[in-house]
């Protein structure tokens, strides 16, 4: 990670073309941006890339985080305690830039704080420190036009959702308006629900790849390293959020904040998911 030249454009297309080659699936964890400060995120990103990750995934602090479940709504409260808004997380993508010029960055948020800063000067800050994708939660692709099109002017992804109930006809929307993958989300409800069901996970992504040719990242529910290994085996992403957010705030409260050990922690069990999802693989 030596290299800290600026790159143009999204790290993400190069990454998922390079995994496929090698039959393997990213692995993409979650933390919340400030949680519980911005000094940790910077630290505990890092842990996450040491640990095995492909890419991260940042959540940016938002008061009203409604696709979210308890766990990563707590987060939420106490990033904004800590007082860290959208320019705050951009400024922290920088720095961690600083160190690690490889590791794609995705943002994972709500609408407002955007449009708040201003959807082209958002784009514009992002491409500067070295975002390379936008996971907009509250906004459908039909109201994309303008996100999409300012992310993209630098080169940058502009990721949308698919569920369960998506239609045929709106995946194929999606992967028109979309770029970098498509996040599926495996459940019903909000991230951190349970009982995943790995078996027809097959089924569904096959129906999903009819119609979309972008890699497909599936998250929510995905708990441990048995269910990111079974998850590994069909998806192109393991997206994992709530139990690494959980891991950080049980053992942050438990040692008065983000330490060693803690960061270590969350080495270990990003490495164990890794691991499993290598061995799903074969």
């Amino acid at each position: 990670m030596s290299d800290t030249s600026q790159q143009t454009g999204s790290r993400l297309a190069p990454l998922f073309q390079r995994l496929s080659a090698e039959n393997r699936a990213a692995l993409i964890p979650y933390i919340t941006a400030g949680d519980p400060s911005a000094e940790a995120t910077l630290d505990l990103m890092h842990a996450l890339v040491e640990g095995g990750a492909d890419a991260i995934e940042i959540g940016v602090p938002f008061s009203d985080p409604m696709a979210d479940g308890p766990v990563i709504q707590a987060a939420h409260e106490r990033a904004l305690r800590s007082g860290l808004g959208l320019r705050g997380v951009l400024d922290l993508v920088a720095e961690f830039r600083r160190k690690d010029a490889e590791t794609p960055v995705i943002l994972m948020g709500y609408q407002n704080p955007i449009e708040a800063m201003g959807v082209a000067r958002f784009a514009e800050r992002a491409a500067e420190v070295g975002v390379d994708g936008v996971l907009t939660v509250d906004l459908p692709p039909e109201e994309a036009d303008e996100l999409a099109g300012a992310l993209g002017a630098p080169g940058l992804d502009c990721i949308f959702l698919l569920a369960p109930t998506t239609t045929g006809e709106r995946t194929r929307a999606v992967a028109a308006k979309g770029s970098g993958f498509v996040y599926y989300v495996s459940l019903k409800g909000v991230t951190g629900a349970a009982n995943l069901d790995t078996d027809a996970l097959g089924d569904q992504l096959g129906r999903i790849r009819e119609t979309c040719e972008l890699p497909v990242g599936v998250g929510f529910g995905i708990r441990d390293a048995d269910t990111a290994g079974r998850v590994g085996a069909a998806a192109d992403a393991v997206i994992v959020g709530s139990a690494i957010v959980r891991l950080i705030h049980e053992r942050a409260e438990a040692a008065g904040g983000v330490n060693g050990s803690v960061l270590d922690e969350v080495k270990d069990f990003v490495a164990g998911m890794r691991q499993a999802i290598e061995a799903a693989r074969g």
